[in-house]
């Protein structure tokens, strides 16, 4: 039974008003089930942008982060190499488009409610992800979030990518800091504020806040919730079977991007040769 004290929404309704208090989302795994990334890998894929190599690239890169000898930054790079020359307003619109026609359905129907109870309040309501701009943009707007902290292309004059990412690379502890540096410029009280994540890359942001929210939380944030007492959100989207996520659970975001893009394309071949 869900009661006043753990249910989310009642909580944000007896949290202070006002824009003092932040709401800071992550974006893969907890506004949306899976990984936004797959859209655009699958769609370069199909279109024939995106060749075998590229693809193996990804996956192989990713295989080297998860077993620690790749960091997380090299790992976002080497994707974003993949994408120079591309101008970033056309990638822009093909993110919009990819929201509309993939993610919009895989946003859990709870956070929908929970960002709008806290835009209700008048929080300060922040997208903080370590996602891209293309990735994380096209939700933030769906959902009315006004303010986005994510990995930004590094642009030539041109306004096309250079295959590198903006400095810092926002992830864990950076991200962390890249909050506070928002929340002191815009006077904003960390201590009073929620941050809602699946990651235990978040965890640094977690401890920061005064009303964490793990969401779905994988099992290195599973652990540090249950040693900290901290309200934990089960979220599911009705319908959708989560089994084919699961199996390949082991990959970071930008590996299941790279693999749900290779099945693609092999699909793709064998309806063509039928």
């Amino acid at each position: 039974m869900v009661t006043p004290s753990s249910d989310p929404l009642a909580q944000i309704a007896g949290s202070p008003p006002g824009p003092a208090v932040g709401a800071f989302f992550d974006l893969d795994g907890t506004l949306v089930a899976g990984f936004t990334a797959t859209a655009h890998a699958s769609d370069r894929v199909r279109r024939g942008q995106a060749r075998i190599g590229e693809v193996l690239g990804v996956i192989e890169a990713s295989l080297r982060y998860k077993l620690g000898r790749m960091q997380f930054e090299r790992l976002l790079v080497r994707a974003a190499g993949y994408l120079r020359g591309e101008s970033l307003a056309e990638l822009d619109q093909i993110g919009e488009r990819l929201y509309t026609e993939q993610v919009a359905a895989r946003v859990y129907p709870l956070m929908r409610e929970i960002v709008a109870a806290h835009r209700d309040r008048g929080h300060s309501v922040v997208l903080s992800s370590s996602a891209l701009t293309i990735h994380a943009e096209p939700v933030a707007r769906a959902l009315g979030i006004d303010d986005v902290i994510c990995n930004t292309f590094e642009l030539d004059d041109a306004g096309r990518l250079t295959g590198n990412i903006d400095r810092p690379i926002i992830w864990g502890r950076q991200k962390a800091a890249a909050v506070q540096r928002f929340c002191e410029a815009n006077d904003i009280d960390l201590a009073g504020s929620f941050f809602y994540a699946d990651g235990d890359e978040d965890a640094a942001l977690m401890r920061l806040v005064g009303h964490p929210r793990p969401v779905n939380p994988r099992p290195g944030l599973a652990a540090k919730a249950a040693a900290s007492d901290w309200p934990v959100l089960r979220l599911s989207i009705p319908g959708r079977r989560s089994g084919a996520a699961n199996a390949i659970g082991h990959f970071p975001a930008l590996g299941r991007a790279a693999l749900g893009a290779a099945f693609g394309s092999l699909a793709l071949r064998t309806r063509r040769r039928d």
